[in-house]
């Protein structure tokens, strides 16, 4: 149960303070009533959330929040009111994390918050997206079509999401297993072959080849820790890099200049960008405020740049296509149907069809890009595995035929 923090007085005017647990701000005043004191300020305390599951900011799954939102929107659309939906839905939540969210949304509605700004309290929970289209739901009178579409939006994302790691999978599955038999090749199977070479290596007849693999073989044996080490402090610094802002900003610019996945990324970004948009603008949401919103939810810092700069176009009076344009991240195509939709004033419709079309061509390149990377990762570990090979074989050739 919620901890309140409150101020009130007595019936001398002396003034107290205290905390007390409750499940709203109006049960807190009940509370002190009876107590013969009177509120004077009363709001959720900064350490009633510090042991609780949401107050240590943990997230909920995406398609959990995709089935919240389209069963809330069920509850309203059949007739059940506000309150007895978020009882509901709190009880037969199965996520610990969203269940003591969904309640403590229930007090804050009960005590007459928007369940707009109930949300926006916990951001690692709702996101700023689907706060500002309950927000606009609940104003126009249209709260469980607004519901219907966060929770399709969601469900789409979490499926792209979901694709996309699932197609790149088994390359990294390749590379690690590969890695993994590069590394024990080197530091367990060719050591053994040092003292067979060691006649070889007296008369000068050594293979080159040879020589660098034993003497590299040797160096991961004896100070091996002290890469892998390395590596482990490589990683916790660019962690801590890419925390700041300059870090992300670079690792976002570095995302976009890799071949042909470069590409992929930011397709996909302006896709997600449009859909976003799209959806905010169908539901009410002003531009400027759709804007800033997909803006961030595009994922890519260099994007939302380019989308700052046409909102600050757009509160000149000028067009949303022109600076988009201008900025090169946006495909001339995508940049073409944004300016027919302002042209004909469906700009709405038109930007979750430029996701459709752009989410279905970019996917079809990256299914493109995995079965052409998984032979390549094959053929790049077999070559590796076969220069270790020749490497060893060729002195052992060489030591017979001298026999």
């Amino acid at each position: 149960m919620p901890t309140f923090a409150y101020t009130a007085r007595d019936m001398t005017g002396k003034q107290i303070t205290g905390t007390v647990e409750a499940n709203g701000e109006r049960e807190v005043a009940a509370i002190l009533s009876e107590k013969s004191l009177f509120p004077v300020n009363v709001k959720a305390a900064a350490t009633s959330s510090s042991g609780s599951l949401f107050g240590r900011r943990k997230k909920v799954k995406g398609q959990t929040m995709a089935v919240f939102y389209s069963q809330m929107a069920s509850l309203l659309r059949a007739g059940v009111p506000m309150i007895r939906s978020l009882n509901v839905l709190a009880e037969q939540s199965s996520d610990a994390v969203l269940k003591e969210v969904i309640t403590e949304i229930r007090n804050r509605v009960e005590d007459g918050e928007p369940i707009g700004d109930s949300m926006s309290r916990f951001p690692t929970v709702f996101s700023e997206m689907a706060c500002n289209m309950v927000r606009a739901g609940t104003e126009g009178g249209f709260l469980e079509d607004a519901l219907d579409r966060v929770g399709a939006f969601t469900e789409l994302q979490e499926d792209l999401k979901g694709r996309t790691v699932s197609a790149m999978a088994y390359p990294i599955f390749l590379f690690s297993v590969g890695t993994v038999v590069l590394t024990a090749l080197l530091v367990f199977f060719v050591p053994k072959f040092d003292m067979l070479f060691e006649r070889l290596r007296k008369s000068g007849q050594m293979p080159t080849a040879t020589e660098w693999l034993l003497n590299f073989s040797n160096f991961l044996q004896n100070y091996g820790y002290i890469i892998l080490i390395g590596i482990v402090i490589a990683i916790i610094a660019a962690k801590m890099k890419l925390n700041t802002e300059s870090g992300k900003q670079f690792a976002d610019r570095a995302k976009l200049k890799i071949p042909v996945l470069g590409g992929i990324l930011m397709n996909l970004a302006v896709a997600r960008f449009c859909r976003v948009l799209g959806t905010l603008l169908g539901n009410g949401v002003p531009i400027l405020k759709s804007l800033e919103i997909s803006g961030s939810a595009a994922g890519n810092r260099l994007l939302r740049s380019s989308v700052t700069d046409a909102t600050e176009n757009i509160k000149s009076g000028e067009s949303l296509a022109s600076p988009l344009r201008a900025s090169g991240h946006f495909p001339p195509s995508v940049v073409e149907m944004i300016s027919v939709g302002e042209e004909s004033n469906s700009l709405e419709s038109v930007l979750p069809d430029i996701a459709d079309s752009l989410e279905k061509t970019t996917f079809r390149r990256l299914d493109l890009f995995v079965r052409l990377l998984e032979p390549i990762m094959l053929l790049i570990m077999a070559i590796l595995v076969l220069g270790v090979v020749l490497a060893l074989l060729v002195p052992v050739l060489k030591s017979s035929t001298t026999l």
